[in-house]
């Protein structure tokens, strides 16, 4: 308000009058958005100031001008300043003794301003000139903003009622209407009642002191009623149409984002799919790297064989010529056959100390399956919504499973370098593996079967579940480990037992000239040549066994891909079912349609019953009237023959013979 009263005192000094001290002081200690300058004597300068000030005054909800002793100018320059202001809603223009001018400023402040609610004109003078007021009935039923509106002592005569009445018809925004202690009558109350019917928002109308018959007000006092119950019923309406409203669109938000959810789950698992399938192609790129690698050792072992059917052919050549040395070749050889059975018994021990630790492994990882199984059926009461991460855990046990294949075929690879019972014994160890890992993959599609049955009970046990998976990866990397350590150590044996037949070599080429020795070698040369014959064999049943392992793993592979066909058959069940979940709400929002519009043709129907209820009652009055005119008539005319009949008595009775004429 500071910044309102250096505006005023600037645009008083400007026009060259002193402000006025007494609304100086009103105007600083106001609060703020209400200007109060009730019973100030406001000038034409003021006025002209405070018009000037409320064109572009945008705080001011509240304007206070009552018992101001306005003029005609001032308040014609107050209105004409109001006219462009967009925020005030309440005005009050209180015992300022308006007039014409007055009258015809309010009908150009109601045809421009689209802000003010609330208008009060107690105690003026504007019903005394008719035509000024009837400019202001005018534009008040073109006005749309104004809500109440307060006439009182303002000398409304009957035909000033009229008018008013004629802008109620036009009317559509006025709910309050205070005409009290005016001077209306009967007709000006005739022409207000006449006028209600077909004004649907007015819903009070004060008209005490007006000399208004009873039966009148009753009648707007009953059309008042009326629109009050129909705004009340608009109001309940608008009021359940708003909250359907909000329900519907809650509905459909919901829904929306169900359906997002839902299509971020399915690109998900999508995602999923594909990244199972490029670490499928890799795997399978690994296994044919690994059978190419088998090939070429056989290539190796077949160019060994070639070179040792020349070397034989060579030593059959001096075979004649080295018996002497056959003693000799004989002892190395017994020497040497021992150092082999040394070896072939440590080398059956530390097979057999292998045995025993993949058999310890094996059963540590039975352990461990059995608490994973434990676990699950524990798990079993709290799963949640945790697909994603169970489908990330049967993904990485899967690997597993896939790692410790490996792990089976490096083992496989490294143990059958040794003799038939260490073959043995590892085929034995790989079909165990393998009945475990069909255990394993058993016990995970049972529990993957189950986890979906119960998947609103998982969600608390994901961490101890994570926990768990990082345990088990950090076993297996251990293992893994552990047998890349045993294929090195197994690679260094291969590599002293070459050292050795290089050694042999050599020995047999030093002892070419000696016959017995050339026969020993050729001997040896033969069993090496089994010996390779029978490892040719065997490799080529691995090739076979690793081409039906991966025609097993294409087959999973080809299952994998139904089961995930098969999730996304059902996620689209899902989501149709959905669909058909909002079909099914967007009927029922049809059917609350429907009813709400029943609903309003019942009431438009009661109020049409209403309506012609009045109508009917208003002819009833208006005969009962017509009824009443004409028994007083008929009184009237009986007085009047009562009267000629007495006249004529006394006219014609002695007593006027009798009597002297005047």
């Amino acid at each position: 308000m500071e910044e309102f009263r250096h505006s005023y005192s600037r645009l008083c000094k400007e026009s060259g009058a002193e402000p006025q001290e007494t609304v100086l002081q009103q105007l600083q200690g106001l609060p703020r958005g209400r200007l109060d300058l009730a019973t100030q004597s406001l000038t034409v300068d003021t006025c002209r100031a405070l018009g000037e000030l409320l064109q572009k005054e945008a705080l001011l909800t509240e304007l206070i001008l009552s018992d101001c002793m306005l003029s005609e100018e001032g308040a014609t320059l107050l209105l004409q300043g109001l006219c462009a202001n967009t925020v005030v809603r309440f005005l009050d223009l209180k015992g300022n003794n308006l007039r014409a001018a007055g009258a015809e400023a309010l009908g150009k402040l109601l045809r421009q301003n689209k802000s003010i609610q609330s208008l009060t004109l107690e105690w003026n003078n504007m019903g005394a000139w008719e035509d000024a007021f009837a400019t202001f009935c005018r534009a008040l039923a073109g006005n749309g903003a104004l809500r109440q509106l307060d006439l009182r002592n303002n000398q409304i005569s009957h035909k000033g009622a009229e008018e008013l009445a004629l802008a109620l018809t036009r009317n559509a925004s006025l709910q309050q209407l205070d005409l009290r202690w005016n001077d209306i009558g009967l007709l000006g109350g005739r022409a207000l009642v006449n006028c209600l019917p077909r004004n649907k928002t007015l819903w009070r109308l004060e008209l005490a002191g007006n000399n208004v018959p009873g039966d009148i007000l009753r009648a707007v006092e009953q059309a008042m009623d009326h629109n009050r119950d129909r705004q009340t019923t608009f109001r309940e309406n608008q009021a359940r149409t708003h909250v359907l409203s909000k329900e519907v669109q809650h509905l459909q938000e919901e829904k929306s984002k169900q359906f997002l959810d839902l299509m971020e789950t399915i690109e998900k698992q999508r995602k999923e799919m594909a990244r199972s399938s490029r670490a499928s192609a890799i795997r399978v790129g690994q296994l044919q790297e690994a059978l190419n690698e088998r090939h070429s050792i056989i290539n190796a072992l077949k160019a060994k064989l070639q070179m040792a059917e020349a070397a034989l052919a060579l030593s059959e050549q001096k075979a004649q010529g080295l018996g002497e040395l056959l003693a000799t070749a004989e002892q190395e050889q017994r020497s040497l056959a021992q150092r082999q059975a040394k070896e072939h018994r440590l080398e059956q021990q530390e097979a057999a100390e292998r045995e025993s630790k993949l058999l310890r492994d094996l059963s540590a990882a039975n352990e461990k399956t059995l608490l994973l199984r434990n676990q699950v059926d524990e798990l079993e009461r709290k799963v949640g919504s945790q697909q994603e991460q169970l489908f990330l855990a049967r993904q990485e046990l899967t690997n597993t499973a896939a790692e410790l294949k490996t792990r089976a075929i490096q083992a496989e690879e490294h143990l059958e370098l040794e003799k038939k019972r260490s073959r043995q014994n590892l085929e034995d160890l790989e079909r165990l593996r393998a009945k475990e890992v069909e255990h394993l993959t058993r016990r995970l599609e049972e529990s993957e079967r189950a986890m979906q049955e119960r998947v609103q009970r998982l969600e608390a046990s994901r961490l101890s579940l994570e926990e768990e998976l990082s345990r088990v990866k950090a076993a297996a990397l251990s293992e893994r480990g552990q047998a890349e350590e045993e294929l090195i150590k197994a690679k260094n044996q291969v590599r002293l037992e070459e050292q050795r037949l290089a050694h042999l070599e050599e020995k047999l080429r030093l002892l070419a000239q000696a016959r017995d020795e050339a026969q020993s070698a050729c001997l040896q040369q033969r069993q090496t040549v089994a010996e390779a014959q029978a490892q040719a064999g065997q490799l080529g049943l691995q090739v076979e066994g690793l081409r039906r392992r991966l025609q097993e793993l294409q087959q999973e592979l080809s299952n994998k891909d139904q089961e995930k066909v098969a999730e996304v058959t059902r996620v689209r069940v899902e989501l149709q079912a959905e669909l058909t979940a909002q079909e099914a709400l967007r009927e029922k929002v049809a059917a609350l349609e429907r009813q709400l519009k029943v609903i309003a043709g019942d009431h438009r129907e009661a109020l049409l019953d209403r309506e012609s209820e009045n109508a009917s009652l208003r002819e009833k009055l208006r005969l009962k009237e017509a009824e009443i005119a004409r028994i007083r008539e008929e009184e009237a005319q009986r007085a009047s023959f009562l009267q000629n009949a007495v006249l004529a008595y006394v006219q014609g009775s002695p007593l006027r013979a009798m009597s002297p004429q005047k």
